[in-house]
């Protein structure tokens, strides 16, 4: 069975999103390294590569079921923020934006009958649960922070102890 082309474009979109988000982690990485924060640019940057190994995922996909990825440019993202706290938000708003985006990837598998992609893309629905409740952790914990300097340096060596999935 071949996959629709309604699906093709959806999926090659949804690579462009993947790649989008690593560029706003990248992004946001930047700005808090910038902000002398290497801890909390540290998480940004293993997200950013966690977004590239997502948009692998969806490109090999494509891939197995004959299809030929079309790789759409990405845009540079947004690189200034107000606060730790505003980029925390804004992390964890564009990963609900994404969970919206791989919910109308499922229904459109679904309404296709293509139960290989509907399998395939239960991986992302899982995953963006655990995406959604770290980002909305951080984006708490980062607004009850708030400018301490004392909570912002804790914050910022606990997240530099993320290690690499």
């Amino acid at each position: 069975m071949r996959i629709s082309e309604k699906l093709v474009k959806a999926l090659n979109e949804q690579i462009k999103a993947e790649l989008d988000s690593a560029y706003l982690y990248l992004g946001m990485a930047n700005w808090l390294q910038g902000k002398n924060f290497a801890g909390m640019a540290h998480w940004f940057r293993v997200q950013a590569r966690e977004e590239q190994e997502h948009a692998m995922k969806i490109h090999d996909y494509l891939i197995e079921r004959n299809e030929i990825p079309v790789l759409l440019p990405v845009a540079a993202p947004e690189t200034k923020w107000g606060s730790v706290a505003e980029v925390f938000k804004k992390a964890y708003e564009h990963e609900c934006k994404v969970t919206e985006m791989i919910y109308a990837l499922v229904d459109t598998a679904s309404a296709d009958k293509d139960h290989a992609s509907v399998s395939m893309l239960q991986w992302f629905v899982d995953e963006q649960v655990e995406e959604e409740a770290q980002s909305l952790e951080l984006a708490e914990t980062s607004e009850m922070i708030g400018d301490s300097v004392s909570g912002l340096m804790v914050f910022d060596q606990r997240l530099s102890a993320r290690k690499d999935d």
